[in-house]
């Protein structure tokens, strides 16, 4: 079987806008957590939020094509054009029809549809741009990319709530695998920080109160935690075929080994008390990687900070791993990114590929008191040493969506 190599990673998050920033933010326990700028919040029960900072789309692409789009898409393109320059491999139009797109949103440019619509109640129908369907449209991200990229491969997008960064990441390894590419850009990308979206999750009792203190907001399987926090971000990564890594001298930084989708077929929001639909992902995902539970070394969990999430994925890897899941670290990032929905998985995936590489796993933020329903080991408020070859990543959506996807560190010959 053909192996999925990585060999580029690009990343716009609420905590650097590089890979090196953001790795070096993760592993200092840097939080990007903070009042509500991209709308006046001052009404609002809950005011904070983790946005991204100092984003210019001009830095990454022509002024005139960022004006026609969405934030979402901002954000991905910006993303793929770092981890397109990190890999080296140019896309040129003899290759681009080897070249495909599998880029995943939870809700693509929905906020652009509040602007329009505020704006067709103040202005009439005249106002409104012929671009708006094509910002709004949730096959944007991966749309835009291919055009501005010249790709001319597979093109994929789908939306699976919070799990479709991972979906993205899975569907590209298959495609990979049955050959119909030997290079696919991959990865999430969010911007949904907007009035009636944040309003929704308000009313829905998932985001965190702790308006006074938003570093300390969300805490992943800490027993006071209430909730998650915002995000929005991107992260891009470029998958090949391991042959053609090879063959032009690629320096590859991490495998994707396999991965598996399943269905809680519970709640819209709750996952299931037992565990079943995500203890299944994780299963699946070692089964289509050819590994055991005893060879997991890191557990990125989905880990949102809410009551009964965390619980029940604790369970769900307790139930997959069994004895081995007491001696696996797992890994809360969202105590520093907050919950970036679409692009959640592939944030935890980037920083699963950076501690395999560098032999240093970033902490739990704002782990203080210890829930008896959440007793692994979460490597709590400080980073620190530790060599792993496996890891797990876990992404869980609303609607019971459930995505999970095994990494590996590279070697050439063999596991």
């Amino acid at each position: 079987m053909t192996r999925v190599v990585i060999t580029g990673l690009g990343a716009i998050t609420p905590i650097g806008n590089d890979v090196e920033t953001f790795w070096e933010s993760l592993k200092n326990g840097v939080s990007g957590a903070g009042p509500i700028q991209a709308f006046d919040a001052s009404d609002y029960d809950i005011r904070i939020a983790c946005e991204v900072k100092d984003f210019s789309p001009q830095d990454w692409m022509d002024r005139k094509f960022a004006k026609r789009l969405a934030r979402s898409s901002q954000f991905g393109i910006a993303a793929t054009r770092q981890a397109l320059k990190h890999s080296g491999f140019k896309i040129t139009p003899d290759n681009a029809t080897r070249v495909g797109v599998v880029f995943n949103s939870g809700g693509g440019g929905l906020s652009g549809m509040e602007d329009a619509t505020r704006q067709l109640d103040r202005r009439g129908p005249r106002s409104i741009s012929p671009f708006l369907i094509t910002n709004i449209m949730l096959n944007a991200v991966s749309s835009m990319i291919s055009i501005e990229f010249g790709t001319m491969g597979p093109l994929n997008s789908s939306a699976l709530a919070c799990a479709s960064g991972n979906q993205a990441f899975i569907e590209a390894f298959h495609t990979l695998q049955r050959n119909e590419a030997d290079v696919i850009i991959t990865g999430g990308t969010e911007a949904a920080v907007s009035p009636a979206i944040i309003a929704s999750f308000i009313r829905m009792g998932a985001l965190s109160t702790r308006n006074d203190e938003p570093e300390r907001a969300s805490r992943p399987f800490d027993l006071n935690r209430d909730g998650f926090v915002f995000g929005e971000g991107a992260a891009a990564f470029i998958l090949e075929r391991e042959e053609h890594a090879l063959a032009r001298g690629a320096t590859i930084y991490g495998e994707v080994l396999g991965g598996r989708l399943t269905s809680d077929g519970y709640h819209v929001t709750a996952p299931r008390p037992d565990a079943i639909g995500t203890t299944n992902a994780i299963n699946g995902a070692l089964e289509t990687a050819g590994r055991s539970a005893d060879e997991v070394d890191l557990v990125f969990a989905h880990a949102t900070s809410t009551p009964i999430g965390d619980k029940a994925e604790v369970l769900s890897i307790k139930n997959a791993l069994g004895e081995r899941a007491y001696q696996v670290p797992v890994i809360g990032i969202k105590s520093m990114v907050g919950h970036i929905l679409g692009a959640a998985g592939p944030l935890a995936a980037l920083a699963a590929i950076k501690a395999m590489e560098t032999g240093i796993i970033p902490p739990t933020t704002n782990y203080e008191t210890p829930d008896p329903d959440c007793d692994l080991d979460f490597v709590p408020n400080e980073a620190r040493p530790y060599k792993a070859n496996l890891a797990l990543v876990n992404a869980f959506g609303f609607g019971g969506h459930n995505a999970v996807v095994a990494l590996g560190s590279y070697r050439q010959n063999g596991k």
